[in-house]
């Protein structure tokens, strides 16, 4: 898949996660077979770019690949200011955030909330596709709720305006993360426009993935939630794509090797303090198949130090091992 003059590795895509995307996990993603990962969202307010989170957020040094950075806000100018600053600052992608459901964002008349005013839309589109000369991207809802899917009108207008390529999460903002995907809408909006689709929404497996491919036409898919403590689905969708054949899942020996490898990169990147905070949720998602009762991840969720919870991971892995 091509975006602008990027050509992917391959048509495998991490969704760019609020709390979630940050450069580590970005980074093992990538290790792990995505052919493209977009950042943690970044608010247009020029008054927030110099505290610690975004600073981090926009953190990109050393990261291999390219980097796709991603925007939300409801001013065209403030928006059109920073992709531009996200430029300056090492983004070879700018991704336009209409797709984030939730309340603190939507209030703000950004994220999915825009889906209600189409030609808002297309004056934040034309206003960041003329501020930089790197490739916009726009990531969207099916529409406002299941009354409303204007999804084939919002994506015309992004193919008018310049939009690169159009990733479609399969719900409706009303529909936050509840019930079923569905990829009517996405099939409908790929036979509507000519620039490259990325379906998004519930793909949780290889399989999948290619049955959504099949489904939509679209020429990629992206992968959220399902890659929170299990990043090889990446590796494990693409080469399924690929080739057909489904790889081995992950030996506990691996899992281990990947998750104090995420975790490690954690405390390197984000310090001590706010390592061992962050480490927490993501040994939560890597362990939920193993530790089914969570007795483990409230002994770890306690442990207050870095070294701490190395040891207790070691501790529990060699376990895991012996039995």
């Amino acid at each position: 898949m091509q975006i602008g003059q990027y050509k992917l590795e391959n048509n495998v895509i991490v969704a760019p996660m609020a709390g979630i995307t940050d450069r580590p996990f970005r980074q093992l993603c990538r290790r792990l077979g995505a052919g493209l990962a977009v950042s943690e969202m970044l608010s247009s307010n020029p008054d927030v770019w110099k505290t610690e989170k975004s600073m981090n957020r926009m953190d990109h040094s050393g990261e291999s690949g390219i980097r796709a950075v991603q925007i939300a806000g409801a001013d065209p100018e403030l928006m059109a200011q920073a992709a531009q600053f996200n430029v300056a600052n090492g983004a070879q992608i700018v991704d336009i955030n209409m797709g984030c459901p939730a309340k603190k964002v939507n209030k703000k008349l950004a994220g999915s909330a825009l889906l209600q005013y189409p030609d808002l839309v297309e004056e934040i589109i034309k206003a960041v596709v003329s501020a930089v000369d790197v490739p916009v991207t726009l990531k969207i809802r099916t529409g406002w709720d299941t009354d409303n899917r204007n999804g084939v009108e919002i994506a015309k207008i992004a193919e008018r305006n310049g939009i690169a390529s159009l990733a479609v999460h399969g719900r409706t903002k009303a529909c936050m993360y509840k019930g079923e995907a569905e990829y009517q809408t996405i099939r409908d909006i790929k036979r509507s426009v000519s620039i490259p689709i990325v379906a998004n929404g519930d793909i949780t497996s290889p399989e999948k993935a290619k049955q959504v491919l099949d489904y939509t036409g679209a020429d990629a898919i992206m992968i959220g939630r399902a890659a929170q403590g299990r990043p090889w689905i990446f590796r494990e969708t693409a080469h399924y794509l690929q080739t057909g054949e489904l790889l081995p899942t992950p030996d506990i020996a691996e899992v281990r090797s990947i998750l104090m490898e995420h975790i490690n990169h954690l405390f390197e990147f984000y310090g001590s303090v706010m390592g061992v905070r962050i480490a927490r949720k993501h040994v939560s998602w890597y362990l939920q198949a193993h530790d089914n009762e969570g007795q483990f991840r409230r002994v770890f969720n306690a442990l207050e130090t870095n070294n701490q919870q190395v040891s207790a991971l070691e501790k529990y892995f060699e376990t895991l091992a012996a039995n």
